[in-house]
């Protein structure tokens, strides 16, 4: 479905590439320069074509960004990705954790006497750099736009992704893309705005009813979009991408190539609402002071999914919940050691391709075993693939994209007889996810208002881990989607139709990893009864069907609450998933969801 190129740096091809670029840097007379791992469109994903950061350092997580300066390169990177980070860089690149540290405290510790560090203006959105413009002030160390110098270097570059778009059927959108439109318009009218700029694809995709191929596993085109108050569109996207869709476009979407994108900025009037959080810098240094902040209008209005959407995804679960069943009982019939990690892959994702609504899966399926699963983005490679050892614990994460909806879980596999010390981590593991599941909360909390709740079972024990509890989820979209996230830095108010992961883990590095993980959608929660509720409550409806392993379960450690809970998951497991797999797999299944 995808050309593929590999563009990611094997650690000997990072200090020449890393040379190159200094040399660019000396020649523009800068002190540095900043490779985001972003593209002009400022989503979570990029094509080949935008992957300058792996190019360049040999990091391939989702998230971070390089700071080339003349003596140090910093790699800038979350807490996912400390582990992952230190396998796939040289010595020249030197990690630092982010957000802890900053991009302008490095920056003032790095250059005191202070210097230009370029940045390429369509790489970065306007609020990263108004942050840190704001944050480096007084340092004497100023941010400049810039041409963009990796490309300068990058002499086999891969071509920008040029895949055919096409609709999405209104009956799992569930909803005309007039409507959309009209329904925005009126939010922009009522806040003064004349026109809205939309960069994020899959706002666009979300809009417009489309899907596109542009980014592997995620069914995006990428594009740019006006959305003006009185619901008209100007869409700019190269025309081969569009080919057949005349007749599914309204009649009020007018297309345009992408080069023509700045310059009908300039034809505006204001106010102009754009999100800084995504809205590239070129884009605003463009727009002037006919810019107003307003958000992505898209943004909560694609989160809140319909009833279309909500039953298309719990169906699509239900299917790949069949799938992934057939995985775990067929794993279980093989000798511990007898496997290695690319074998599990490979299996799991031909169980889900069986499926003919499948249009690919929604991200590179994680097999982690034994040290491995304690690496939270762990990829199996040619030089990593690993046997599944006797004591080892597999982390198993992956998902699908299905024409009705977006999967994501997560189940961590005993290999053979485990350890004590696994079974009680994985045991507390599964109390916050319990825990996660069954929470009733008040209307108006948001993910950071509630996420401890998952967590409260590790910091009892003095643990924890480096990433969010949860994140939003599209349909038949992004499988990483906000603004609604189950985090610390989770702002949007939770809000019925948000489909959430719910995923605590832990990890140790060099040992073992664990992690669990259900997709959930927020719904109106009853009354209890009594009736003594004082104020609307929310909740969850599970969306995710799969049995969660019984041998890790020290059973001693759950209260008699988290144990119903967990017998009543498994009998849903068994009722919903049953008639959907073989009749060697339903005998497995039965065993694997007895009561406990």
């Amino acid at each position: 479905m995808f050309q593929t190129f590999d563009v990611t740096a094997r650690p000997e091809q990072g200090p020449p590439r890393l040379a190159a670029l200094r040399a660019e840097i000396a020649a523009e007379g800068l002190e540095g320069f900043l490779v985001p791992r972003a593209d002009a469109h400022q989503g979570e994903y990029v094509a080949a074509h935008d992957e300058r950061l792996s190019w360049l350092t040999g990091f391939t997580g989702s998230a971070g960004f390089c700071a080339v300066l003349e003596r140090v390169a910093g790699v800038f990177i979350d807490g996912r990705y400390r582990t992952q980070v230190k396998a796939q860089v040289a010595e020249e690149f030197t990690p630092v954790p982010w957000p802890d540290t900053s991009l302008a405290a490095w920056l003032r510790e790095q250059l005191p006497k202070g210097g230009r560090v370029g940045f390429d203006p369509w790489l970065h959105s306007a609020g990263q750099i108004r942050e840190a413009t704001r944050a480096l002030e007084g340092s004497g160390v100023e941010l400049v736009r810039s041409a963009n110098l990796v490309d300068r270097i990058w002499t086999d570059q891969p071509p920008p992704p040029m895949k055919p778009a096409r609709p999405h059927p209104l009956e799992f959108a569930g909803e005309a893309a007039a409507e959309k439109c009209a329904r925005l318009a009126e939010g922009l009218r009522k806040a003064g705005h004349r026109a809205a700029i939309i960069t994020l694809p899959d706002s666009i995709m979300w809009l417009l009813n489309i899907r596109g191929a542009d980014i592997p596993r995620n069914p995006v085109a990428h594009g740019f979009a006006l959305l003006r108050d009185d619901a008209r569109v100007d869409l700019f996207m190269a025309g081969v991408k569009l080919q057949g869709l005349e007749g599914h476009l309204e009649s009020t979407v007018s297309c345009h190539e992408p080069d023509g994108f700045l310059d009908a900025l300039d034809q505006l009037t204001g106010p102009v609402s754009v999100d800084f959080a995504t809205v590239p810098q070129i884009v605003a240094d463009r727009l002037g002071d006919r810019l107003a902040e307003g958000g992505d209008p898209c943004a909560l209005p694609k989160a809140r999914k319909n009833a279309a959407e909500i039953e298309g995804s719990a169906e699509a679960h239900l299917r790949d919940g069949a799938a992934v069943v057939e995985l775990l009982a067929w794993l279980d019939a093989q000798s511990p050691g007898s496997l290695r990690e690319s074998e599990v892959v490979t299996r799991l994702e031909a169980l889900r391709r069986s499926d003919p609504a499948l249009q690919d899966i929604s991200f590179e399926t994680i097999a982690g075993t034994g040290p491995n699963g304690a690496i939270m983005h762990y990829r199996v490679t040619e030089a990593t693939d690993s046997l599944l050892e006797p004591g080892h614990l597999l982390v198993l994460d992956s998902g699908g994209q299905y024409l009705d909806g977006t999967t994501d879980i997560t189940r961590t596999v005993a290999i053979g007889e485990v350890r004590e010390e696994e079974k009680v981590c994985y045991t507390r593991v599964l109390k916050g996810m319990i825990a996660m599941s069954m929470l009733r909360w008040p209307v108006g909390l948001a993910g950071r208002d509630i996420e401890c709740v998952a967590r409260l079972p590790l910091w009892t024990a003095g643990q924890d881990f480096n990433h969010g509890v949860g994140h939003g989820v599209g349909a038949y979209l992004s499988v990483h989607e906000g603004p609604p996230r189950l985090a610390r830095t989770g702002q949007a108010p939770l809000e019925p139709g948000m489909i959430l992961s719910n995923e605590p883990g832990y990890y140790r590095e060099g040992a073992f990893g664990i992690r669990i993980e259900n997709l959930l959608v927020v719904r109106e929660a009853p009354d209890l009864p009594g009736g003594d509720s004082d104020r609307a409550m929310l909740e969850w409806r599970t969306l995710t069907y799969a049995p969660l392993d019984r041998r890790l379960i020290l059973t001693h450690m759950l209260d008699e609450t988290e144990r119903a809970w967990l017998n009543a998951y498994h009998g849903d497991v068994a009722k919903k998933i049953g008639p959907r797999v073989g009749s060697t797999t339903r005998l497995w299944l039965d065993a694997a969801t007895a009561p406990i």
